[in-house]
């Protein structure tokens, strides 16, 4: 995944209790693979949360972007500090990156499925499938169709990768058809971390709605039967307090 972009940070934070001000420094690695011509190290200084100085490996140099930021680059850059600095990428990035890059990048999850129907906002066709693909990693996978074990080319539709900010993505596809009766339709997932394409069936057995008319059905019986009970439990109640007056 050479594509991917990855950085990790090493924040260290000293706090100044003198009028609630902060003085910070954030070191990093920006790197996209193992190749020290990849890695970048950067040292950024804030003060109040504006960034007032930096060392980029790539420049080379201290970088100032306050007034008081320019002052302190140029003195460092005319002593020690830049020297060292100039170091701190083969000492602190490219001796950790490996060891970060084997364990974030090359680890893999496994893709979930969830296939639904729906009705197609508009088109050709009256019915639409929606292939739902869930919390996977890396990215890049493929989603595709087949009808009666042929691969569907047309009426398809898909979303890019989503992603859902933990590392894992989302994808859906979709796709418009006209119910054929005794057809098979099937989602097909290719991913790395599958030793084999996933495959999930669609069961038009019972479309989305119809369960869901279902199951308030049933909710709506359960809670008839509740209060009927609730109402004859009452009923014998007030009926055990009544006096029989018998009549000539």
């Amino acid at each position: 995944m050479a594509s991917s972009f990855l950085r990790f940070s090493l924040l260290f934070i000293a706090v100044y209790t003198a009028d609630g001000f902060w003085n910070y420094v954030v070191t990093h690695c920006d790197f996209n693979s193992t190749d020290s011509k990849d890695i970048t190290f950067i040292q950024s200084y804030y003060y109040n949360k504006l960034e007032i100085v930096r060392f980029d490996s790539s420049v080379g140099r201290y970088v100032g972007y306050t007034e008081f930021g320019v002052k302190n680059a140029e003195a460092w850059n005319s002593g020690p500090e830049v020297v060292q600095m100039r170091n701190e990428k083969e000492r602190y990035c490219v001796n950790n990156v490996g060891n970060d890059y084997r364990s974030a990048v090359t680890k893999s999850a496994e893709p979930y499925v969830v296939m639904s129907s729906t009705t197609p906002p508009a088109g050709k066709h009256p019915a639409m499938l929606v292939c739902s693909v869930y919390d996977f990693y890396p990215k890049q996978i493929r989603v595709s169709w087949r009808r009666d074990g042929q691969e569907v080319t047309s009426d398809v539709t898909s979303t890019d990768e989503l992603a859902d900010g933990d590392w894992y993505y989302q994808i859906h596809s979709h796709l418009e058809y006209t119910p054929r009766s005794g057809e098979k339709i099937s989602c097909v997932v290719e991913h790395a971390s599958l030793k084999e394409p996933l495959v999930t069936d669609w069961d038009p057995s019972m479309s989305e709605s119809e369960r869901n008319k279902i199951a308030i059905g049933a909710s709506g019986l359960i809670l008839g039967l509740i209060l009927s009970l609730a109402g004859f439990i009452y009923y014998k109640r007030k009926a055990r307090g009544r006096i029989l007056v018998p009549t000539n």
